[in-house]
């Protein structure tokens, strides 16, 4: 695992900085727009044992999550009739992990880190390609209204995957 000063210089060199749903990120792609809209687009995300969650949320295009390095990613998804399950991203593919996932538009998903807590050097590093590509107008980051109205029996599961007001 990397030194600490080692996740910030990937930070630094890979020019992240913070997201509004949690971790790090920059756009490293976006396609020449038609009629407004980017046709695609691609981000590194980052999260750490200080940032180990991406908040439950829901965008309307399809997006590809590709694993790079570190500590893998469980995510937590709920489709369009509120079925709940969960996927492990990571490159430990003969324990069930998968390198890369297709999360559909409209679908809301939350990511965390696989970490032991004790480490606080531990991060994991993903790249997402998003097909129309990403606006920020086309997210919706999931509040604790929506958790008591949408999901009521998923409350446990989903507590902590929300982004605290």
């Amino acid at each position: 695992m990397p030194e600490a000063e080692s996740i910030q210089n990937i930070i630094h060199t890979l020019s992240l900085e913070p997201h509004i749903e949690g971790g790090y990120f920059r756009r490293t792609y976006a396609a020449e727009p038609e009629n407004g809209k980017f046709f695609a687009s691609s981000i590194y995300y980052l999260l750490t044992a200080q940032s180990p969650v991406g908040h439950l949320h829901r965008n309307r295009s399809d997006i590809i999550h590709y694993f790079h390095s570190g500590q893998s990613f469980r995510y937590t998804l709920i489709d369009t009739q509120g079925y709940l399950s969960t996927v492990t991203l990571g490159n430990n593919i003969d324990q069930g992990e998968t390198p890369q996932l297709l999360v559909k538009g409209g679908y809301w998903k939350a990511s965390e880190l696989l970490i032991d807590q004790t480490d606080p050097e531990q991060y994991g590093l993903i790249s997402e390609a998003v097909v129309p590509g990403f606006n920020y107008q086309d997210m919706q980051i999931a509040t604790s209204h929506d958790l008591l109205t949408l999901w009521p029996q998923h409350q446990n599961t989903l507590q902590h995957l929300i982004k605290k007001a």
